[in-house]
C-alpha cells in the first residue's frame, strides 16, 4: 500500500523535487541511511560490510514501532537503487517496556531515565542485569521499583553474589587461598552434566539473540553451585578425617572453577561484576572464551585474590525514596524540587499513601491469624506488612531502626 514518505515540517531533510520545497522527508524514511554514512565516516573500507552480502550477516535490535521502516522502506530505498548492498539477515524486535502502570514517555517526562538512573546511586551492572532480565521480547513487560530490588536480593545477591562469596572465602580460609585437588564422584559428573546442559542451552539462546531467557542460565548454573556446596558441607568436612578433607578440597575446587565460568557467562550482562570477579579469581585472560562445555579452567595450586562481597542489598527505605522521586512527569519533579522542603525526610503524599496500604496488610494478617492459616502464609504477609511500615516511616522522616535494635526507656 502507498505510505507517505513526507511531512509539512520546517526541520529535516529538504525534498529536492520542483513541487515539494516546503516539504521534508520523514526521518523513519531517510535516517537509516546514517547507518551507511556513519560507517563511512569511521572508516574507507566501509563497502567491505555495506557492499559485501555474500561474507556479512547483517542483524537489526529495534521497537516493535520501527519494524516497518527496516523491513519495507528502507530495504526497498536499496533495492531501487540497483547496487549490490548488503540487505538484513535477521530483525529482532521487541514489545514495550512499560513505566509501573504506565507507559514510558521521553516526550511527557513519564519514566526514569539515564540521567535519573545515574543519580540513584544503584550500580550500572544492576541496572544492566534488570533491564536484560525484564526485556520484553515476546510481550510488553514493565519497570517496577520493588520488583528492581526483589531481583537483585534475590537472583544477584542471595543466588549468584552468595555462591561465588561462599566458594571463594572458603577457598581462602580453610585452603591457603589455593585450589585443592580434585577427585570427582558420581553425584559430581551428573552436577557437571547438568551445568552443560545449562551451558548448551545459554549459547543456543544468545545465538537466536533471546537475552532475558539466555540470563535464566547463567542462575541455574548458580543454583546448582550453591546445591553443591549445601549438599556436601564442607565446612564440616575440614573438620573431619583425611578422606573427609579430601571430599571438601574437590567440592570447593569445583565450585571456584564454576564461579570462573560464571565470570564468563555474565560478562555481556555485568561487565564490571564480571572484571571484578576475575580479578578475585585471578583467572587468566585466557578463561574469556564461552566453553562449549564445562571444564577445569583454574586448574589444583592455582592461587586466587582477596575475596569480597560483589553484589549489595537494596533495602526497601532506598526503593520507597527512590519510587517517590521518580513518581509523575519530570517537569513535576521539578516544580517539587524548587518548591520550599518540606520537614527533613518527609514525604506527606507518599506517607497518607502508605498509611492506608499499612493500615489494610494489618487488617489481613490479623485476618489470617483468626482463621487460623497455615505459618508459611502468615509469614509471608507479615513480611509485607514489616517492609510497609519501614517505607512509611521513611516517608516520615523517621530514622530507620537498626536490626535488633530497641528504642530505650525514659528514666
Amino acid at each position: 500500500q502507498p505510505r507517505c514518505i513526507t511531512r509539512d515540517l520546517k526541520w529535516g531533510t529538504p525534498v529536492p523535487l520542483e513541487g515539494f520545497q516546503d516539504k521534508v522527508f520523514y526521518v523513519w524514511f531517510d535516517a537509516p541511511i546514517g547507518y551507511i554514512s556513519i560507517t563511512a565516516q569511521y572508516t574507507e573500507h566501509w563497502e567491505k560490510w555495506w557492499k559485501n552480502p555474500d561474507n556479512v550477516e547483517y542483524w537489526q535490535f529495534m521497537a516493535k514501532d520501527n519494524v516497518p521502516f527496516h523491513s519495507v522502506v528502507f530495504p526497498c530505498t536499496m533495492l531501487g537503487t540497483n547496487q549490490n548492498w548488503t540487505m538484513v539477515n535477521r530483525l529482532m524486535s521487541t514489545e514495550y517496556l512499560n513505566y509501573e502502570d504506565a507507559k514510558f514517555s521521553k516526550s511527557r517526562g513519564v519514566g526514569v531515565f539515564g540521567n535519573d538512573a545515574q543519580e540513584t546511586g544503584i550500580p550500572a551492572d544492576v541496572w544492566r542485569f534488570y533491564l536484560m532480565y525484564m526485556r520484553p521480547e515476546s510481550q510488553d513487560s514493565a519497570f517496577k521499583w520493588e520488583d528492581l530490588m526483589m531481583k537483585n536480593n534475590s537472583e544477584l545477591l542471595a543466588n549468584l553474589g552468595n555462591f561465588i562469596n561462599r566458594a571463594t572465602k572458603f577457598t581462602k580460609d580453610n585452603f591457603n587461598s589455593t585450589i585443592p585437588e580434585m577427585n570427582l564422584n558420581n553425584d559430581d559428573w551428573e552436577m557437571v552434566a547438568r551445568v552443560n546442559q545449562e551451558l548448551s542451552n545459554y549459547i543456543s539462546l544468545l545465538e537466536d539473540a533471546r537475552e532475558r531467557e539466555a540470563i535464566t542460565s547463567v542462575f541455574s548454573i548458580s543454583r546448582l553451585g550453591n546445591q553443591l556446596m549445601q549438599h556436601n558441607t564442607p565446612w564440616k568436612l575440614v573438620k573431619g578425617s583425611p578422606m573427609e578433607l579430601a571430599r571438601a578440597g574437590t567440592v570447593v575446587g569445583l565450585s571456584v572453577n564454576l564461579a570462573c565460568l560464571l565470570s564468563v557467562l555474565v560478562q555481556p550482562y555485568l561487565p564490571t561484576l564480571s572484571a571484578r570477579l576475575q580479578e578475585q579469581l585471578k583467572a587468566p585472560p585466557s578463561v574469556n572464551v564461552i566453553p562449549e562445555q564445562f571444564h577445569m579452567m583454574l586448574p589444583p595450586g592455582h592461587k586466587i585474590g582477596e575475596p569480597s562481597p560483589l553484589v549489595e542489598e537494596i533495602k526497601a527505605a532506598t526503593i520507597a525514596q527512590l519510587k517517590a522521586k521518580y513518581a509523575g512527569k519530570q517537569a513535576d519533579r521539578k516544580e517539587k524540587e524548587e518548591a520550599p522542603a518540606a520537614p527533613a525526610g518527609q514525604d506527606k503524599e507518599l506517607a497518607t499513601k502508605l498509611e492506608k496500604e499499612v493500615a489494610e496488610q494489618g487488617d489481613k494478617v490479623r485476618l489470617l491469624k483468626t482463621d487460623k492459616a497455615e505459618k508459611a502464609v502468615i509469614d509471608v504477609e507479615v513480611k509485607k506488612l514489616i517492609d510497609m511500615k519501614k517505607q512509611l516511616g521513611v516517608a516520615l522522616g523517621q530514622p530507620e531502626v537498626a536490626p535488633g535494635g530497641k528504642k530505650g526507656k525514659k528514666k
